[in-house]
């Protein structure tokens, strides 16, 4: 809830698009590489909590035998919760689908992404 609260989301608006059409990319390995350099323009108190939250967020599914979280039930919770447009418009359901990728690929790719 803290997350949805906020009056910016943790990928700011001003980057929105630019994380969508990252994630359209047909290329996997470009669509990691947009979604690093993107991450990376984050204001610094962004990266830094995003790193820590999607680190924790990790572990909460290497226990996902135990708590049912898999890499995608985690990204569909915090996809819309963490990435949003500032207007909401008629593709709210098209946005979810990226947004859920987004967060998922974040997840699967979190040591190249966030790796120095």
């Amino acid at each position: 809830m803290y997350f949805r609260e906020l009056p910016e989301p943790l990928f700011t608006y001003a980057l929105f698009h630019d994380f969508i059409s990252a994630i359209k990319s047909p290329d996997y390995k470009q669509r990691v590489q947009s979604i690093k350099d993107l991450v990376r323009q984050l204001p610094v108190c962004n990266h830094d909590t995003m790193q820590t939250l999607f680190k924790h967020l990790r572990k909460v599914i290497e226990h996902g035998e135990e708590n049912r979280m898999t890499t995608q039930s985690v990204a569909i919770v915090y996809g819309p919760t963490l990435l949003r447009p500032e207007q909401e418009t008629w593709n709210i359901a098209v946005h979810m689908v990226y947004q859920n990728q987004i967060v998922e690929l974040i997840l699967l790719e979190y040591e190249n992404i966030f790796g120095r």
